[in-house]
């Protein structure tokens, strides 16, 4: 549903066009889903089940791997009865199903050429059992989310990959990815506890049911047999067995757990075992039961610098042998690398190629434990001939425990992505790859791949968990270039053949298999264990409907078919590695499109020549799917690991499809907007007085009238939740004595309390304040100024510069030339005058801000006024939303849990907590995204009634309001009452 789209999209239209790619999608997919299948799968699941447009499926064609394969159609099962029917789908009509949860798996597992099955919307939850001891997952929750519920119980689960933030617990256990300290003992397969599997026939199994074994004899007597059948022949192969279990002495997940057949007593559990790495080719997972571990909260870690990456490698033992939890490699190279990322030490770049370093860890229960690891660290350290560290500080050739020094050192490490991925040139795709060997020839596999690299023309790079003899690098090459294809090709050939003939290594350590290495896989197993793999696959799935070429593929140039073209798109986001990293934090990710996506589709343009089909239908859906339905709160830029702001690009996108009348008339609102204001304030008021009178409904049908006639980003939604008009007057404050300027947001300037009984902001703001001997003074000429956060995010560039440019003047003059504080009480309006008016400034008007100070009204409080005050009434309990400005600007989020936990007994800020999506009043334009982004903060707010509900900013207030039925308020209202 394109919307202010001139001449139907033509402003979004790439221009120049792109060339016709190899790799686009091919004009028989312009309507979307082949109507059969659609009918098909219509029929069997429902409308709402099923994503049928060329939007849906180009937006699911994309992951974090290097590959890209476009499915026929999309399904988002509700339940696992609807895998069991897609199941039986698939079967009768020859059909093939890849499960898809978050898409940050590396080596394209995550994507399919038929039906594709989203399986992170509605397979999310998470329930702690025996005091955290053991813990309840499906497959879609995001491993971060998992940890932040055991967390409290003082737990943790035993994987921990770099993608916790974005990586659901579904695609850990399939790829069995393990992460900086789990290695071999703590990983999936070690930890699960039992799992509910669908297999292909459809069958159920629930692993932990005492009756399991019996029900499978019955329900699958072929499947019962077969593994048994296949545990009696490796067991009778003594030389088979010593291959799986030296294969698994070190980190593997290249194939499958054939250990399973020797680590397990029956058949179930062997089946529990075999589905752990097995990549979503032999059943969905629907339930996972994890034993989990002890969080260890007292840490200490250092950079540790040497001569050589010999030296270095040769210190690691010591370290695990002191109990390090963590011993992390960098060679020089890596080391240079990251100095492109911001925070990053700059003097690395002055490193010598040669030199490497060690960031290691240790964690312990308690302070003396930890004492005790720093003693054994310092004792290692004294015999190793460490280098100087670069720069000199705390951290940097020792140990620190000061909790941001150590974020800032992990940071340096997990830099090297950042840099490779945001400076590779325009056009090339980003392959990390990771294998392991034996950690005693660890030097001597960083020495080969670094030659190994240089010979093939790529940069040379290595890094890794070198604990565990795994090393990671990275490549960049052109996939619209056939020679550049091919000396990836002849990369991966050599590559795997020095792995397996040289070092008896994994091709795979922690990544999965994958596509890229399926057809290497005999080379690594040989012949006799890659036939019980394919028996194991034929046993399980034997008319193979699951994810065809994922660990299996006898194609022995599989791993150079799907490699996915990279067009240049808009500068701001061209460096997108696809990782996926954005995608947990967006708030329109269950109602349309992602960041990943957004980007995804827009590659996808650039792909078409003039005049396709596809490009047409494209841009028909990228206005409401990308554009509109963007909340614009660049929270994708924090998670995102090159920086990315895609909110930007699409409030650019906004911009470009406004007419000039349209760019005259959002001006003059701002050269007038004293006017304006005051027109909103009267028309709220005439909204209340009817409402009063009449209720809601004819308000409702009145906007909407209005929202079909002239636009839904024109009109706004009226809402319930609304509320009435602000008093005609701020509260009366005083130029002398005060200490610091109080700007009220317009939004509270136009609208006022809640409900009757509710308290106003401003008058709040200023009673507290003044309680605590700390005035503040509201400037008489403040009505009329505005963060332009109203313009800026609609793409209104004229009207943001020239309301960015009256606030600094006005401010500059209020403060005395930056001689006070000006307190914003509106997280948005802060972050809006504080940063995001920079770009629209003058020159002369930049150095004016540079010496401005604005300060958030819960950084006011937490800092300032509640020192100085006594709570006198506290709340039991309250519960916080910390809003996605708070986020980016970052001292709020603290501020306002420090403001809360004075007042209340007991306070929570949900596990589920993100951008309620009401974005100003992109939630009155977008009702449905609100509903969509705070439908899981919502229903966590629902379990438990609170006796407060805290926000800090008015409109996210509304929103919240709206999604709960609850109260919700500024916390500085809160702290008013209770201070009285």
């Amino acid at each position: 549903m394109p919307v202010l789209q001139p001449k139907g999209g033509a402003a979004l239209r790439p221009s120049p066009p792109g060339e016709a790619a190899p790799d686009r999608v091919v004009e028989t997919l312009a309507g979307g889903t082949p109507a059969e299948l659609r009918t098909g799968l219509v029929r069997l699941l429902g409308e709402d089940r099923v994503r049928t447009s060329l939007t849906d499926l180009v937006a699911y064609a994309s992951d974090a791997s290097p590959y890209r394969f476009v499915p026929q159609a999309v399904v988002v099962p509700r339940s696992v009865q609807d895998v069991v029917r897609l199941l039986g789908f698939a079967r009768s009509e020859r059909r093939h199903l890849v499960f898809r949860a978050a898409g940050t798996s590396l080596n394209g597992q995550a994507q399919g050429e038929d039906v594709l099955v989203d399986v992170r919307r509605h397979f999310t939850g998470v329930e702690v059992e025996a005091d955290g001891d053991l813990v309840r997952v499906l497959p879609g929750t995001v491993l971060a989310r998992v940890n932040a519920a055991l967390a409290r119980h003082g737990r943790v689960l035993g994987p921990d990959p770099a993608s916790a933030s974005a990586a659901t617990v579904g695609g850990v256990l399939a790829n069995n990815a393990s992460g900086m300290t789990a290695g071999t003992a703590r990983d999936s397969y070690r930890t699960v506890a039992s799992l509910t599997v669908v297999l292909p026939s459809g069958t159920v199994v629930d692993t932990a049911d005492p009756d399991a074994d019996a029900a499978l004899a019955a329900d699958e007597p072929d499947i019962y047999q077969g593994l048994l059948d296949l545990r009696d022949e490796i067991e009778g192969d003594a030389e088979l067995t010593a291959r799986i279990r030296a294969k698994f002495a070190v980190k593997n997940t290249n194939g499958y757990r054939l250990d399973a057949f020797l680590d397990a007593d029956s058949p179930v559990q062997i089946l529990r075992g075999l589905m752990i790495g097995s990549e979503g080719t032999l059943g969905f997972v629907a339930e996972a039961v994890y034993r989990t571990l002890p969080l260890l909260p007292a840490a200490s870690a250092g950079l540790l610098f040497f001569p050589s990456l010999p030296a270095a490698a040769a210190a690691v033992p010591h370290f695990a042998q002191a109990g390090a939890e963590a011993v992390e490699l960098m060679d020089g190279n890596v080391l240079r690398a990251a100095t492109a990322v911001p925070g990053v030490p700059k003097e690395w770049a002055r490193l010598p190629e040669s030199c490497a370093a060690l960031l290691v860890e240790f964690r312990a229960a308690d302070d003396t434990q930890l004492a005790a690891y720093e003693r054994a660290a310092g004792h290692v350290c004294a015999d190793l001939g460490l280098v100087p560290p670069v720069p000199a500080g705390e951290g940097y050739g020792g140990f620190t425990r000061d909790r941001e020094r150590i974020a800032a050192l992990w940071r340096a490490r997990t830099a090297f992505v950042t840099a490779v991925g945001g400076a590779r040139p325009s056009g090339t795709t980003l392959v990390t790859e990771d294998f392991a060997v034996p950690p005693a020839r660890l030097a001597e596999a960083c020495e080969e791949l670094l030659a190994l690299q240089r010979r093939h023309g790529f940069d040379a790079a290595v890094a890794g968990h070198a604990a565990h003899g795994n090393l990671h690098f990275l490549l960049t090459f052109d996939a619209s270039r056939p020679e550049d294809v091919e000396r990836y090709g002849a990369f991966m050939a050599d590559f795997c053949r020095t792995v397996t003939e040289r070092f008896d290594g994994s091709l795979k350590a922690e990544h999965g298999t994958g596509r890229n290495i399926a057809p290497f896989l005999e080379q690594e197993w040989g012949p006799a264990a890659t036939a019980l793999m394919w028996r194991v696959k034929a046993l399980l799935d034997p008319q193979g409907v699951l994810a065809p070429h994922v660990v299996l593929d006898r194609d022995p140039r599989g791993h150079l078919r799907g490699l996915k073209t990279i067009p240049a798109i808009e500068p701001v986001a061209d460096a997108c590695i696809e990782c996926g990293f954005c995608e947990p934090v967006c708030p329109s990710r269950d109602l349309t499109t992602t960041p990943r996506q957004r980007i995804v589709l827009r590659r996808e343009m650039l792909r078409q020549g003039a005049g396709s089909a596809v490009l047409g239908a494209l841009l028909d859906g990228y206005g409401y799917a990308a554009v509109d339905t963007c909340a614009g709160d660049s929270g994708c830029k924090l998670a995102c690991p090159v920086g990315i702001d895609t909110g930007a690009l699409m409030k650019a996108f906004r911009h470009a499809r406004h007419g000039r009348a349209q760019e005259r008339a959002a001006a003059s609102a701002a050269r007038h907007w004293r006017a304006g204001e005051r027109t909103a304030r009267g028309a709220v008021a005439a909204a209340g007085a009817v409402r009063d009178r009449v209720g809601d409904r004819p308000l409702t049908a009145a906007t909407s009238l209005a929202r079909r006639a002239a636009g839904r980003e024109l009109v706004p939604e009226w809402l319930p939740e609304i509320p009435g008009a602000a008093p005609g007057a701020l509260p009366r404050t005083a130029r002398d004595g005060a200490t610091a300027v109080y700007y009220p947001a317009c939004v509270n300037r136009i609208f006022g309390p809640a409900d009757e009984g509710a308290g106003w902001l401003p008058r709040a703001l200023v009673t507290v304040s003044a309680r605590a001997g700390l005035p503040v003074w509201i400037p008489p000429d403040v009505t009329g100024t505005c963060c332009a956060t109203i313009w800026h995010s609609k793409g209104y560039a004229a009207g943001s510069a020239l309301m960015a440019n009256r606030a600094v003047e006005h401010a500059w003059a209020w403060t005395g030339g930056g001689r006070l504080p000006v307190v914003v009480d509106a997280t948005s309006c802060t972050l809006g005058l504080a940063r995001e008016i920079v770009p629209h400034l003058t020159e002369a008007n930049r150095e004016l801000h540079r010496e401005l100070t604005f300060l958030d009204s819960t950084v006011w409080a937490a800092e300032h006024v509640l020192p100085r005050l006594t709570v006198t009434a506290p709340l039991d309990s309250a519960v916080l939303h910390p809003t996605c400005s708070a986020q980016h600007l970052g001292a709020p989020v603290p501020a306002l849990a420090a403001v809360a936990a004075a007042l209340a007994r007991e306070v929570v800020t949900p596990d589920d907590a993100g951008c309620c999506g009401f974005a100003g009043d992109r939630g009155m334009l977008h009702e449905e995204l609100t509903a969509a982004a705070t439908r899981p903060e919502a229903d966590e707010v629902a379990a438990r009634p609170y006796g407060a509900y805290l926000c800090a900013n008015r409109m996210c207030e509304v929103g919240m309001a709206r999604a709960t039925g609850e109260p919700y308020e500024s916390v500085i209202l809160a702290l008013e009452r209770a201070t009285r």
